[in-house]
């Protein structure tokens, strides 16, 4: 059965593959298109082609290479997140053989939904086009450990700013998001239901102007909402 896309047409997910290297982009395809509900509908080879093709296709998802000639993966991202989607935003991967904490930070602040490296298992990456194409953000459990232990400790740690557009709870489930717990601990931990839950994360996204959790993680640490070992 074909996979709803983000806004709940039956359809299948749109992708669009951006990396120089014509092999890869054909081994992806191959994967992807032997998926039920993923339809590949473009390539590049280059970031500006890449954007240009995020502009007039408007795929659900676009799988970014870091390293191309001309404007690069990073720079691609910035530009597509940046220009203004509407209802229905593009979401971002990034997919690189470079393990590197520059890229993984860049990519993030970028707005990049998922870091994958490219190394990943086919399994992998089908899975983690449905998850950002669903509106989740997508990193392994090593890269969420860089990007709490990056921004846990900072050169001069920020006095705690509490956003006042957050209600008492909403704060609570803002710092249990922070130390990466999910939705299920998140229930347990304040005694809620999944569900509230999920509404109570959803709501400190749009108020904060946050694209996912994982943007949820950079902003409370860069905030000194958490700190390492605590609150």
């Amino acid at each position: 059965m074909t996979e709803g896309n983000r806004d709940g047409a039956d359809r299948p997910l749109r992708v669009v593959l951006a990396d120089d290297q014509d092999l890869v982009r054909a081994g992806f395809r191959v994967i992807l298109g032997a998926e039920d509900g993923i339809e590949v509908v473009g390539e590049a080879g280059d970031g500006l082609k890449a954007v240009t093709l995020a502009e007039e296709l408007r795929p659900d998802v676009v799988l970014m290479d870091v390293q191309m000639p001309g404007v690069d993966g990073l720079e691609a991202t910035r530009r597509i997140l940046g220009s203004g989607a509407g209802e229905s935003p593009v979401k971002v991967v990034i997919l690189t053989t470079f393990d590197r904490e520059d890229y993984l930070f860049e990519a993030l602040r970028a707005g990049a939904s998922g870091f994958l490296l490219k190394n990943a298992s086919p399994e992998d990456l089908v899975e983690s086009v449905r998850i950002v194409a669903r509106g989740d953000a997508l990193l392994s459990p090593e890269v969420t450990r860089r990007v709490i232990a990056r921004f846990s400790a900072p050169a001069a740690p920020a006095p705690a700013h509490r956003p006042a557009e957050l209600t008492d709870r909403e704060y609570e489930v803002l710092v249990l998001l922070a130390r990466g717990a999910s939705n299920a601990e998140i229930a347990a931990e304040l005694y809620l239901g999944e569900a509230t839950v999920k509404t109570h994360v959803s709501r400190v996204l749009a108020k904060l102007e946050l694209r996912d959790r994982t943007h949820a993680v950079v902003y409370a640490y860069e905030n000194g909402i958490v700190a390492p070992g605590g609150a």
